[in-house]
């Protein structure tokens, strides 16, 4: 998928986060983030930090590629 905009990235990690069976809640726990940012990044919120994201991303095992 070629990630054009924040909700790109919402629908990765929502369904990454599915998948694994996870809640808002747990997924949290595991990337050291409130539930909160959970919420609003999976609500596509524009101010969400790249570096929480990062956490997020990792922590689903999620690849980044640049090309």
């Amino acid at each position: 998928m070629i990630i054009k905009k924040v909700e790109d990235v919402a629908k990765i990690i929502k369904e990454a986060r599915i998948k694994q069976d996870l809640t808002q809640v747990k997924l949290a726990q595991l990337c050291g983030v409130g539930t909160r940012f959970i919420i609003d990044l999976e609500k596509a919120k524009p101010t969400c930090q790249i570096d929480k994201i990062l956490k997020v991303v990792v922590g689903l095992g999620i690849k980044l590629s640049d090309e």
